[in-house]
């Protein structure tokens, strides 16, 4: 099995640059391609990965989503809010209440249940920076809007975590049969907030420590991926939120070292196989058969969502006098969702128990259209923005020219 396991790994990044490099073909960026390879090697195709090897990967989905969140983080530069004030958290509060507020009303109008509305519209607000991030790493894109970009996205999870604790405990205040400490479910999630924030402070000053003892690169590696596994693992036990453990974690040190951009390009060297496995093994754990069951409430929640971030994010952009690039193509850069939103399927579940099969499918279907279509929204926007700029082609003449 062992031994099994070692060729199925290098299956997938083979396949992952095979399709990376396709997609370029069609001008798609890498992170789609990873997605349609696990798709084609995943059970609803080749089967070449099982079910279960797609189960037995999802250390490597959260050690990923660790690295990705401490990405985020280091982002987090208080100069960088000096400059632009409170204009990123009252973006990441608009269009994360733009989703609540667009996908909730929709499904009430078209006849749908109170409770699962207001459940399916609490999801709506997550937003999974990973295929964006990828995006904005591959085609090394820098401004402006890249900049309020990832800090809305970081912030994006606490406005999301605190909005679904309380839309939970609406839920189950409706919920007859369920009798529920109404000041503990509102203190939960803002316990989850506070212990990440205290867990990746804490971190982020203890690397700083140590990292005045080691010098080397090999050795930082070393300290860098322990911190942010620990720092996942600590979060995750206690019950804290581990992406907004480790985005913490990264705006900490950020913030007190001064030699960021160094660990950030060790981090940035050792992280491609791993994000390739997470998006492949991502693709194949989809069902095709599943989109058959997404119906017209799955269909409502996919497209509102959409329109509900991009409405936020604009209104958001006007309210706090952004340029107008920020405003007009902010919105299509927050389209992908998992990581937090698949977590929030359980509790989902549990607060609506009728409900919890068809809120799995619609997640489920949802996260993988909008793992698709969102880094090529992504990266049409940026590019829109000017902030992104693909290389001219070169002629052949050209080519031969430099060869001389």
């Amino acid at each position: 099995m062992e031994i099994k396991i070692i060729l199925d790994v290098a299956i997938i990044l083979f396949s992952g640059i095979l399709f990376g490099r396709i997609g370029k073909l069609f001008k798609l960026p890498n992170v789609t391609g990873y997605l349609v390879a696990g798709l084609l090697l995943g059970p609803s195709v080749f089967n070449v990965i099982p079910m279960d090897m797609v189960d037995s990967f999802a250390v490597i989905s959260d050690i990923a989503l660790g690295f990705i969140a401490f990405s985020v983080g280091s982002e987090f530069s208080l100069d960088y809010f000096r400059k632009v004030g409170l204009a990123p958290i009252i973006i990441a509060i608009t269009e994360a209440f733009g989703g609540i507020i667009f996908v909730t009303a929709a499904l009430i109008f078209f006849g749908f249940d109170f409770k699962l509305s207001i459940m399916l519209g609490a999801i709506a607000a997550a937003t999974a920076p990973a295929q964006t991030i990828m995006v904005i790493n591959q085609y090394k894109v820098k401004g402006s809007l890249t900049s309020m970009l990832l800090s809305v996205v970081a912030l994006d999870d606490a406005v999301a975590l605190i909005a679904f604790g309380f839309a939970t405990t609406l839920v189950n205040m409706m919920n007859s049969s369920v009798h529920t400490n109404l000041l503990m479910s509102i203190l939960s999630p803002i316990y989850e907030i506070v212990v990440s924030f205290i867990l990746g402070a804490v971190g982020g000053v203890l690397m700083k420590l140590i990292f005045r003892w080691f010098k080397k690169q090999s050795n930082r590696i070393c300290i860098i991926i322990g911190f942010i596994l620990l720092t996942y693992w600590t979060a995750d036990i206690v019950n804290g939120s581990p992406l907004l453990a480790c985005m913490t974690l990264g705006a900490i040190l950020v913030n007190i070292y001064e030699e960021t951009d160094s660990v950030v390009k060790i981090t940035n060297d050792f992280t491609p196989p791993i994000f390739m496995i997470f998006f492949v093994i991502s693709g194949a754990g989809f069902k095709i058969s599943a989109l058959s069951g997404i119906g017209v409430i799955g269909l409502l929640y996919v497209v509102m969502r959409v329109i509900g971030k991009w409405a936020g994010a604009w209104f958001g952009g006007k309210v706090t006098k952004q340029e107008k690039k920020i405003c007009k193509y902010l919105g299509p850069t927050l389209m992908p969702q998992a990581g937090v939103a698949l977590g929030l399927i359980v509790v989902a579940g549990t607060a609506v128990p009728n409900y919890a099969a068809q809120i799995r499918v619609i997640i489920l279907c949802s996260t993988f259209i909008y793992s698709i279509i969102g880094p090529v929204a992504a990266k049409l926007a940026l590019q829109k923005s000017g902030e992104l700029v693909l290389p001219p082609k070169q002629k052949p003449n050209d080519l031969a020219s430099q060869n001389q």
